[in-house]
């Protein structure tokens, strides 16, 4: 089993002239009605300003998100997004300058996306997409997230992605060519230390059940991994779920999965537990030296992005583009199953060579700072 390590996207190296349509820039601040604000990709694609004490010029102003129409989700203080409505675009349009989807359209039919993107055009603003997502992690089949990207992508002025893999796959599909640019680090730049790499002693192996999407199978993962806990001495396997998925009155109950992990096993470790703040999110992953993502179908992993920036070692299954997103490990996984033969394989790999492939915050800061220039470039040729 060989590590697989492709060339990252450098956004510094991106020719803006050709990214993007060449047009008089606007001055001054551009505002962009960002859906969502909030969430910690799109509050990193500002200018990095937490490692100087000076504060860094903003040239992207990106409004607040409303307050939901409804209660505020467990996951998310932005859920359900109050900016994807015409009727809110209509009212608001001269506060923002260029309208940016990243996520939360997940419960809006086509016809009702179709509605946005008339408002906006009615209203003279640009859309921009980021396609993170081919594949609704939370939809069990895929047609009605295709049927939303048919009204998205065709519609946008401009469209960013995260890797080569899907760019292409765009192309392919919709004849539309969307910019490559890089996840921005997760962790907070004063957390990115440097990990050293650990030649003996346990290694542990997480897998992370949390409130499981319909892209995840864990069970499948638990039970390919398990048996080699008695195989390899030092190997430990831990299991982190929560507990509206391990309690029987959960509103995710999973029972098959509940059964396994109330069977004592050696080498495994269960843990039952709500969702982890941030702090305890990275005080986990950190303790971890091989995190497995138990996917069944996907594209792209903030997940990923978190594990590279502490120095954990990420095993992931091939049906997205996590191999081109970061340095990882890979095995066999997608809908039709789980090759536990290719997902044991990877994890004896891991276990032997104990890779560590890390952020170097320097880096990672020059990354947000071209990110947050690339995005300031192409808002303003919109203009």
């Amino acid at each position: 089993m060989t590590a697989t390590r492709l060339p990252l996207i450098d956004p510094a190296r991106i020719d803006h002239a050709s990214a993007v349509p060449s047009s008089t820039p606007a001055t001054g601040p551009i505002r962009v009605a960002s859906v969502p604000a909030g969430h910690v990709y799109v509050r990193h694609l500002s200018p990095p300003s937490e490692l100087d004490e000076q504060d860094v010029p903003e040239a992207v102003m990106r409004l607040a998100d409303p307050p939901p129409k409804v209660a505020r989700s467990v996951d998310s203080q932005w859920w359900p997004p109050a900016m994807l409505s015409p009727g809110w675009i209509d009212d608001h349009a001269g506060e923002f300058d260029v309208f940016h989807i990243q996520f939360g359209f997940d419960a809006l039919s086509p016809s009702e996306l179709e509605s946005i993107v008339d408002a906006l055009s009615r209203n003279g603003k640009p859309l921009v997409y980021t396609v993170h997502d081919l594949r609704n992690p939370h939809h069990r089949t895929p047609q009605a997230h295709d049927a939303q990207l048919d009204v998205l992508i065709p519609a946008a002025a401009a469209l960013i992605t995260l890797t080569p893999g899907a760019a292409a796959r765009i192309l392919r599909r919709w004849g539309r060519q969307a910019q490559v640019i890089s996840h921005p680090h997760v962790v907070p730049l004063d957390g990115i230390s440097p990990r050293l790499p650990k030649e003996s002693g346990p290694f542990v192996v997480g897998v992370h059940a949390k409130s499981i999407r319909a892209s995840m199978d864990p069970l499948a993962a638990l039970q390919a991994i398990a048996p080699l806990t008695e195989e390899l001495p030092e190997l430990r396997l831990r299991v982190d779920v929560h507990r509206d998925v391990y309690e029987t009155t959960g509103l995710r109950h999973e029972p098959a999965l509940a059964a396994w992990l109330r069977v004592a096993r050696p080498g495994v470790e269960v843990s039952v537990h709500d969702y982890f703040t941030d702090r305890d999110l990275f005080a986990y992953l950190a303790g971890l030296d091989l995190s497995v993502l138990p996917y069944r179908f996907g594209t792209h992993s903030g997940w990923l992005e978190t594990c590279y920036d502490l120095g954990t070692t990420v095993l992931a299954p091939d049906c997205g583009f996590y191999a081109e997103q970061r340095p990882c490990l890979s095995y066999h996984g997608d809908e039709t199953g789980l090759d536990a033969g290719s997902l044991r394989e990877a994890v004896r790999w891991a276990y032997r060579h104990r890779p560590v492939w890390q952020a170097d915050r320097s880096q990672r800061a020059g990354e947000r700072a071209a990110i947050a220039s690339f995005h300031d470039a192409l808002y303003r040729s919109l203009l």
